[in-house]
């Protein structure tokens, strides 16, 4: 019996800005330069443009996908901004869960 996709289509589009957040070889290599261990707290964006080979407003823009993505937060010192990886993983876990669903769909239709 087929399943009613309706709700795996609704944790797609719940999923989507980050997904497309996720899916940019330049925001996963800031990804990757925040989980670094020098990075526990946090790093400028002279450190990121450092550490990824962009330019600062390139920088910038990533960061602000990012953090619309709740992947990256930010604190202040004085006037410096250090940005780290959220500590709210909502959307992994919504991510999560829809691949858990599709994966479910696939076994299931394989027996």
């Amino acid at each position: 019996m087929p399943h009613d996709l309706t709700h795996l289509k609704n944790e797609f589009t719940a999923s989507s800005d980050f997904l497309i957040a996720l899916g940019d070889e330049k925001r996963q290599a800031i990804i990757v330069a925040l989980l670094a261990e020098k990075a526990c707290n946090g790093l400028r964006v002279p450190d990121l443009t450092e550490a990824t080979n962009l330019s600062r407003p390139a920088v910038s823009h990533h960061l602000k996908i990012l953090k619309q993505a709740k992947l990256v937060d930010y604190r202040q010192e004085g006037t410096k901004n250090y940005y780290y990886l959220s500590h709210d993983t909502t959307e992994i876990d919504k991510l999560k869960t829809l691949l858990d669903h599709v994966t479910q769909i696939i076994q299931e239709a394989e027996k």
